[in-house]
């Protein structure tokens, strides 16, 4: 029997039972985890109000072992709140439909359970941080998250240089497969011609230059979008579900 503890966001609840809930997290140092919240689902729990999604919490965990995650669910058996995202997030459509698909790509991106995924954790803290404050438009956060998080999972892409053969940008094609933008010799079936607006926007968000990207027309923003998905479904070989809800 061991007590665990760490910081967590809280990516989705679903129920058990009468009155619990098994609650999946981020946590910071051990990834993903999945456990079990007793009791939150009755109506005077304030433990459960802490324990919704986009919840950023300390959370401790009782496991039977000597590991967090093992054969059975750990038991969430405190947590106190962090930040309350959710606050700023639920009472928004746009923001709300942005930050859950951030949160499904999170967990579609930490694929095993209770091994650390800090980089991704702490982007996921990042992107809720401003998308709660609205400091910028809800889906250019979204891109830059969904972009963001697929670089630091191994599969950056590239919006000037050649994918392929390096040859200095700007390049005229993109190919999704290919990993980006891509010279005329390299260009393979299946290449689109975006404009070069919105590949200096798509680059602008991987590098985190808002100043550009806050300035971006709503035509460019939404080829921008596009690309951004069809780049995203390629690597986690679907969609994401939540995706379909968002505003552009």
């Amino acid at each position: 029997m061991s007590l665990f503890r760490d910081d967590g966001i809280v990516l989705r609840t679903q129920k058990l039972g009468e009155a619990d809930r098994i609650i999946t997290l981020l946590t910071r140092g051990h990834g993903r985890v999945r456990a079990v919240a007793r009791g939150v689902r009755r109506t005077k729990s304030k433990f459960g109000a802490r324990l919704e999604p986009f919840s950023h919490v300390d959370v401790q965990f009782f496991a039977r072992g000597s590991e967090l995650v093992g054969r059975g669910l750990p038991l969430c058996t405190q947590s106190e709140t962090i930040a309350p995202y959710g606050g700023g997030i639920v009472t928004d459509y746009a923001r709300y439909t942005a930050g859950t698909a951030m949160l499904e790509t999170a967990e579609r991106f930490t694929d095993h359970e209770g091994e650390p995924a800090v980089q991704q954790y702490l982007l996921l803290v990042g992107a809720l941080r401003t998308l709660a404050r609205g400091e910028h438009a809800p889906h250019l956060v979204l891109d830059a998250f969904l972009l963001r998080s697929l670089a630091v999972n191994g599969y950056a892409p590239t919006f000037g240089d050649c994918a392929k053969c390096g040859m200095p940008g700007p390049n005229r094609f993109f190919s999704v497969a290919s990993g980006g933008s891509v010279c005329a010799d390299c260009r393979v079936p299946g290449s689109v011609v975006p404009s070069p607006q919105a590949l200096e926007l798509l680059g602008a968000l991987l590098a985190g230059d808002w100043e550009t990207a806050d300035a971006s027309e709503a035509r460019y923003v939404r080829e921008g979008s596009g690309l951004v998905s069809a780049y995203l479904h390629w690597h986690l070989e679907r969609g994401l579900r939540s995706l379909r809800y968002v505003e552009k």
